[in-house]
C-alpha cells in the first residue's frame, strides 16, 4: 500500500459489542453509528453489528442510506425531525424519532401520517442541550399518548459528565433520572458508553454505546485495556523519504524544530489533508518498527517528519508507520493534540483508503 490507509477491524468491533452485552446483559443495545459510524464507515459498521437491537444516527440522510443498504433494524433519529416534510418519509420507513421540543409535538399532533411512529421523548436531566424538563415531559406525554400518529413512547436522557467518574453533576443527574422514571412510565435509555461501564444502575431497558464500540475508553481515568476493548481503526502511512540532517538544521514549516545533533529523519506520507491533526505537538508519538518515536516539526498537508534516532533496525522507503490504532491508542494521540479520539476518527478524510477485514 502506497497511500495512507485506515484498516477497520470488524472482528474487534464485534468483540467490543460483546463487551457491552456482558456489562449490560438485561438491556437492549442501540448502537450509535452517527457521523459515518464515528468515521469508520456507516454501512460496513451497521452490517457488522447484526446483533444490535437498534441503531442511532443524527440525520435523516444517514437513516435512508441504511435502509437503502438493506439494514432492517430500528433506526433512531437522535435529533428528531426538522420540519413537516420529513415526517411522511420517517413514517414510511418506520424510523423512530427523538422528540425534544414543543414544535415537534405540535407537528406530530397536527399531521395525518400513513403509519404511526415510535418516539423517544427526551428528558433534560442536566445536560442543558436538548429535551424537556420533567414537568414539561409529563405534559407532552399526556398530549402524545392518545394520538393516532403515535404508537410506542419511550424515554431518553443524556449524561453530561459520566466520563469523569467523580464529577459532582453525576449525582444530580442520576437523582433526576430516578425521579423521572417514577413519573414517566415506559422504557428508558440513559447510559452511553461511560455509564455502561461505570454506572450499572443507569442501564435501564436500553443502553447506547458509542465510542466504546470503536475500541476507545470513554472514561478519562481508564484506557482501552482496562475495560477489554480492542481498537477498530488502525491508521497507517508509508515512509516516503529518508534523510540525515546536520546539527542546527531546521525541520519543517516555520523552522520551529531544530536538530540538536546530526540525526536521521523519515518523512511519512500523511498530513492534515488526510485528517492527521495539524495541532498535534512536536513529540507526538508514532509507531515504527515496533517502537514509539516522536514526530518533529509542524504537520504539513501531506507529510509529517519523524525522528529516527531511537530506531536500531534499518528503515526503508515504503515501511508502514502507524499513527493510531493497534498498539498505539488513539487516546494517546488525541491527548497530544488537545482533543478527543472522537474527533480524530471523524476527521479522517476521503482520500485515505479504507480497508475492512
Amino acid at each position: 500500500m502506497t497511500e495512507a490507509t485506515a484498516t477497520i477491524d470488524l472482528i474487534a468491533l464485534q468483540h467490543n459489542f460483546s463487551q457491552v452485552k456482558k456489562l449490560a446483559p438485561q438491556s437492549k443495545i442501540m448502537a450509535m453509528i452517527k457521523s459515518n459510524a464515528y468515521g469508520h464507515g456507516l454501512i460496513h459498521i451497521a452490517k457488522a453489528l447484526k446483533a444490535a437491537d437498534a441503531f442511532g444516527v443524527a440525520r435523516l440522510t444517514s437513516a435512508l442510506h441504511l435502509r437503502e443498504a438493506g439494514i432492517q433494524q430500528p433506526i433512531v433519529l437522535m435529533q428528531g425531525f426538522l420540519n413537516a416534510e420529513q415526517l411522511p418519509i420517517i413514517s414510511q420507513h418506520r424510523f423512530q424519532i427523538v422528540v425534544h421540543h414543543p414544535e415537534q409535538v405540535a407537528l406530530l399532533l397536527q399531521l395525518q401520517l400513513e403509519k404511526p411512529l415510535d418516539i423517544w421523548l427526551k428528558v433534560d436531566t442536566g445536560m442543558g442541550r436538548l429535551g424537556f424538563t420533567l414537568a414539561q415531559a409529563q405534559q407532552q406525554y399526556r398530549r402524545l399518548r392518545d394520538s393516532n400518529n403515535i404508537d410506542t413512547i419511550r424515554f431518553m436522557t443524556h449524561f453530561a459528565s459520566v466520563d469523569e467518574l467523580q464529577h459532582e453533576n453525576n449525582i444530580k443527574q442520576f437523582s433526576r433520572l430516578v425521579t423521572a422514571k417514577a413519573n414517566l412510565p415506559g422504557e428508558w435509555s440513559a447510559a452511553k458508553s461511560a455509564a455502561i461501564i461505570a454506572f450499572p444502575d443507569t442501564h435501564n431497558e436500553w443502553v447506547r454505546p458509542g465510542i466504546m464500540l470503536y475500541g476507545v475508553s470513554p472514561i478519562i481515568e481508564a484506557n482501552n485495556l482496562d475495560i477489554n476493548l480492542k481498537p477498530v481503526m488502525t491508521l497507517t502511512a508509508p515512509v516516503v523519504s529518508l534523510r540525515t540532517l546536520a546539527k542546527g538544521e531546521a525541520v519543517g514549516y516555520g523552522s520551529t524544530w531544530v536538530c540538536p545533533e546530526e540525526m536521521p529523519i523519515a518523512v511519512v506520507g500523511i498530513g492534515y489533508g488526510d485528517g492527521y491533526p495539524r495541532h498535534a505537538i512536536a513529540g507526538t508519538p508514532v509507531l515504527l518498527k515496533g517502537k514509539y518515536v516522536p514526530r518533529i516539526g509542524r504537520v504539513c498537508m501531506d507529510m509529517i517528519m519523524v525522528d529516527l534516532r531511537e530506531i536500531d533496525e534499518k528503515v526503508r522507503i515504503g515501511d508502514r508507520v502507524t499513527l493510531w490504532g493497534q498498539d498505539i491508542p488513539a487516546e494517546m494521540i488525541a491527548a497530544h493534540a488537545e482533543t478527543i479520539a472522537y474527533e480524530l476518527f471523524c476527521g479522517v478524510t476521503r482520500r485515505v483508503k479504507f480497508v475492512y477485514r
